[in-house]
């Protein structure tokens, strides 16, 4: 369970109050530090870098030491993904499905791990193996209800949004018990990234908080 992992208690109080994960999936990142300046300054603390990025542990290494963020690793998938991940600064992980390989590295590091799963099963199992957090993975498809429905057997596990979410619909899924949701594209554009359109990301996290309400 979270309470065994050092630091879990924190980290969700810290998702609760934020909100928000930025989902960065780019192929090409000139600057990482500046990106997650550009995040900070539009209100998301909250940063995911993802594996499906060539390069990701020199990302990680040069956005990790700033300040005001907390910087994760995404599409984790293997426990030598995690351990390089960790090594390179990460502080929190996020798997795509449930990952006890993942989970296991997480655990023994000290480092919360947000989980991917959909069914109520997978709910169950991925907090069993300690997630901070349950990623319903894709949102989109099951909509804003599901939520509230998984709500009933697990009114203890944290639930966070992930798939789909935008400014449109964000509001939505916190209203319908997630703690958190994930925004992606629509903040993180890949040929803003790629351009350092750090001005742009900045508006379009600032339009992404003031949807939240």
């Amino acid at each position: 369970m979270t309470d065994d992992v050092p630091g879990s208690c924190g980290a969700l109080a810290e998702l609760s109050a934020d909100r928000v994960i930025a989902v960065i999936r780019a192929p090409e990142i000139p600057d990482a530090a500046a990106l997650c300046d550009a995040l900070v300054a539009g209100g998301i603390r909250w940063i995911e870098f993802t594996f499906t990025t060539p390069g990701l542990a020199a990302h990680l290494r040069r956005a990790a030491p700033g300040t005001g963020h907390r910087v994760g690793a995404g599409t984790v998938m293997t426990a030598a993904q995690a351990e390089e991940a960790i090594g390179a600064g990460a502080a929190f992980l996020v798997t795509p499905g449930c990952r006890p390989p993942v989970a296991e590295v997480a655990r023994a590091a000290g480092i919360p791990v947000v989980m991917g799963a959909l069914t109520p099963t997978e709910v169950a199992q991925a907090y069993d193996l300690g997630a901070v957090a349950v990623k319903i993975f894709p949102a989109r498809t099951v909509g804003p209800r599901y939520f509230g429905d998984l709500a009933g057997p697990y009114p203890g596990i944290p639930l966070v949004a992930s798939g789909g979410v935008d400014s449109g619909n964000a509001a939505a899924f916190l209203a319908a018990g997630a703690r958190a949701v994930c925004a992606g594209s629509g903040v993180v554009p890949p040929d803003a990234v790629a351009a350092a359109d750090w001005s742009g990301i900045t508006d379009r996290a600032k339009a992404f908080v003031k949807a939240l309400g």
